[in-house]
């Protein structure tokens, strides 16, 4: 493995918020350094680096475990998965608006360590300007290499579920955009039927920092069971939001402070994204994003999105614009999702606004325990989980609001963004 001669090698954030061409990237970081696939995989399992897109899985075993698959198939493909369809999430972006060529290195490297034949990266048609950019950081590296890889770009729908990796591997695959069932695993049967190795930008990122400066100087951030950073996008009732990079020992209250801090006094948290959950402040303020300790509070950091709702913000409400979104964003593949969904947001959306019988509650804890675990995807159970939460943390508001009607702070100016999607899937 290439060792660096930087004092203090960089991280995933530049110190300037500029944009990096691929000359400022070569004098930041110097060339991609040749490395061994083997020793490549060994310095990842020893870094502890795991999956930055949400599942969490070991990276070097997800590496291995797709060259094994294809040894029968002769042939692999890597994708890197920069569709971001998490509506709070702006951290893929950033990395490739200021960072694009620290992903290519990344990209690059899992290519020659699985032996791919195919190489594209995943964008959708939100990110229209990230398309074109990618597109010149990929000519500039081809007119400098002549061992340059060719690497596909690939659009997709802008869809919160078209974003999932086996609709991902569909799309490229040249299919419709939707989460395909499984078993069989994309390291298993992929894209075309070849294993295939799916990462979010930010670990490919990640992945190019161990090769250059090992599995040593990645652990040197974070905790022994959780190492490194990550990034967070962290908005809500915060003075500044925005993305920043934190060390995975890095307590909610420090990651709130470095967002300019709480804006009025914080009532609750969501952590994780829409597929994550609603937690009291109170239960994570003083505590470290590592997954054990996010753990023990009943969450995870899944997409890497904070979000603080202040004493003056209806959670209830935000619940329910939420909600709504998640039920229209269905694939129409299974009854669960597709009937569930909508009927279980509608009944939210009555309580939300006064207009539900007594015994509403007690129904919608029924429904979605009915529905969790009945889907043809993970839709539903992610929906489950956000609605779930939202019950428990906003147990009293509920309840006001259905003796009540909407509470003074109902029309409030929304914090959490439910933005515009594509109609189709293609």
């Amino acid at each position: 493995m290439s060792t660096s001669v930087h004092a203090s090698p960089p991280r995933l954030v530049p110190l300037r918020a500029v944009p990096e061409d691929l000359d400022a990237h070569l004098a930041e970081f110097g060339p991609r350094p040749a490395t061994d696939p083997a020793a490549l995989i060994e310095a990842l399992d020893q870094s502890g680096l795991r999956g930055r897109g949400g599942a969490d899985f070991p990276t070097g075993s997800k590496w291995r475990a797709v060259i094994e698959n294809s040894r029968r198939s002769g042939s692999a493909v890597v994708i890197a998965n920069a569709a971001e369809c998490e509506p709070a999430s702006l951290k893929d972006h950033f990395l490739l608006t200021y960072r694009p060529h620290l992903v290519l290195d990344g990209l690059e490297h899992a290519a020659e360590a699985i032996g791919a034949q195919r190489v594209v990266i995943y964008t959708t048609r939100a990110h229209r300007d990230l398309e074109a950019s990618l597109r010149v950081a990929i000519r500039a590296r081809g007119r400098r290499d002549d061992n340059h890889r060719f690497i596909d770009v690939q659009v997709g729908p802008n869809r919160y579920v078209a974003g999932e990796e086996t609709a991902v591997i569909a799309r490229v695959s040249g299919h419709l955009a939707k989460p395909r069932v499984v078993p069989p695993r994309p390291f298993q049967s992929g894209v075309d039927g070849l294993p295939t190795l799916v990462h979010n930008v930010e670990t490919l990122a990640h992945a190019a920092l161990v090769a250059r400066f090992g599995a040593a100087w990645f652990r040197s951030a974070g905790t022994d069971r959780s190492p490194g950073t990550t990034l967070l996008t962290v908005s809500g009732a915060v003075r500044s939001p925005g993305v920043l990079e934190a060390s995975l020992d890095t307590t909610i209250a420090v990651i709130v402070e470095r967002a300019g801090g709480a804006v009025e006094t914080p009532a609750a948290v969501l952590v994780g994204g829409y597929f994550g959950r609603w937690v009291a402040a109170d239960r994570v303020w003083a505590r470290t994003i590592d997954a054990d300790s996010l753990r023990s509070a009943g969450v995870s950091l899944g997409t890497g999105v904070l979000i603080v709702v202040s004493q003056t913000t209806c959670g209830v409400a935000e619940t329910d614009r939420v909600l709504t979104f998640l039920a229209a964003q269905t694939a129409r593949q299974c009854g669960p999702c597709h009937v569930g969904l909508p009927a279980i947001a509608e009944a939210f959306h009555r309580v939300a606004t006064g207009k539900a019988r007594q015994g509403s509650l007690d129904l919608l804890t029924r429904w979605a325990s009915d529905v969790r675990g009945r889907g043809a995807c993970r839709h539903p159970d992610g929906a489950m989980l956000f609605l779930a939460s939202a019950m428990d943390v906003f147990a009293a508001d509920l309840r006001h609001h259905l003796k009540h009607g909407e509470c003074r702070f109902s029309q409030r100016p929304a914090l959490l963004p439910v933005p515009a999607t594509d109609a189709g899937w293609w």
